[in-house]
């Protein structure tokens, strides 16, 4: 089964907002899906964290190394596709663009072989997996009352990011995560990302043991991006001092990038993005590595239905990956794929355990959300 073509789509009309200093828009594409034909009409599907220009623009140099490749040897040829892009540079929009080729090989060979990828990834450690709702901070009340909307939805694992934490001050801080710790069950899991990775971030080593301190007096469960996201000598002092465990790396691409970082022993808990990374290939690769250095793996995953599919199996696949992201309020996750998603009575979702990513794209919502652009029907 050859690789006949790859295409890709931009998302655009309702991209929720990114927490970031410089705010997207609804029409800002910042989500890329793409689709791998085969000449046996096999199509697998990916999903890409990087603006549709960019991905047709890596695409187009890279269609000489994948056109005519075989479609069921998808870490072969994604390594392929790295090892001869190094002179373009190692990470950005080229490794986000391999990421959603590789998710759809996986895809197609899953439909391929019948069998759901996390099986063909070594076997299921789990057949469900806690999504934590993520979702933007907020002011005290309005905060609470969001937490109690997306409880009465069935999570049961939250975490709240940017928006004015560490910006405005310290009693602010922690009245947030006071709302938010009395808006959920004590038994429920409760993360703090501050969003160290936005645009000059001006917070500093001494200003995250501080406020570390005070998260471990609401029982959070890790804190995430504290520092910037260069800071590798700040973050492993942190993680040796903070009672709460330490979380990062979204940032970061290729698994080579991670290898200091793990070495260090900078993270508790390592966030690789399967849709920049470079894919289901990269992230399983990073995960084992990470348990080899005493941190296990949570994908970072605020993205699209194809995404969180490929998160859910990557977690399948993992021992002690026990939770992914569910970005809520987003249409591209929760409406395009067909049927859904639909947490059980335990806050749950089920690991689809149908061929290749097991969902099926629901088209009409694709149009909808690509201004209606050709994209499989030619």
């Amino acid at each position: 089964m050859k690789i006949r073509e790859i295409r890709a789509v931009g998302l655009r009309g309702q991209t929720p907002e990114g927490g970031w200093s410089e705010e997207i828009e609804q029409e800002d594409c910042i989500h890329t899906l793409v689709a791998v034909l085969t000449d046996e009409d096999v199509v697998g599907f990916g999903s890409v964290y990087t603006n549709d220009g960019l991905v047709h623009s890596a695409l187009a140099v890279l269609e000489p190394l994948y056109r005519g490749e075989n479609a069921l040897e998808p870490e072969r040829v994604t390594e392929k596709l790295r090892q001869h892009m190094f002179w373009m540079g190692r990470g950005g929009a080229i490794t986000h663009t391999i990421s959603g080729i590789d998710i759809a090989l996986w895809d197609i060979l899953g439909k391929a072989t019948g069998q759901p990828v996390g099986r063909l990834l070594g076997g299921r450690y789990r057949e469900r997996v806690k999504p934590y709702a993520s979702l933007l901070m907020d002011e005290p009340e309005p905060m609470s009352d969001h937490l109690l909307q997306l409880k009465s939805h069935g999570f049961r694992a939250f975490k709240i990011g940017w928006g004015p934490f560490g910006r405005v001050s310290a009693m602010m801080d922690e009245a947030i995560i006071c709302a938010a710790r009395d808006a959920i069950e004590p038994d429920d899991l409760l993360m703090v990302d501050a969003g160290g990775s936005d645009a000059f971030w001006m917070n500093g080593y001494k200003w995250a043991l501080r406020t570390a301190e005070m998260l471990a007096d609401y029982e959070v469960s890790w804190f995430e991006e504290p520092l910037k996201p260069d800071a590798l000598d700040d973050f492993v002092l942190l993680r040796q001092r903070s009672l709460v465990p330490i979380a990062g790396g979204e940032v970061l691409t290729r698994r080579q990038s991670f290898l200091p970082w793990l070495r260090a022993g900078a993270f508790d808990i390592v966030q690789p993005d399967a849709t920049k990374v470079g894919g289901i290939s990269e992230s399983r690769r990073i995960g084992w590595t990470a348990l080899d250095y005493g941190a296990r793996l949570i994908p970072h995953g605020w993205n699209t239905a194809v995404g969180l599919a490929a998160d859910l199996h990557l977690a399948s696949a993992l021992p002690e990956t026990d939770l992914v992201e569910y970005i809520t309020g987003s249409p591209y996750l929760d409406e395009l794929a067909e049927g859904g998603w639909h947490l059980d009575a335990d806050g749950m979702l089920a690991v689809p355990d149908t061929p290749g990513l097991g969902i099926l794209l629901d088209m009409d919502a694709v149009a909808r959300y690509t201004n209606g652009e050709r994209w499989l029907d030619e």
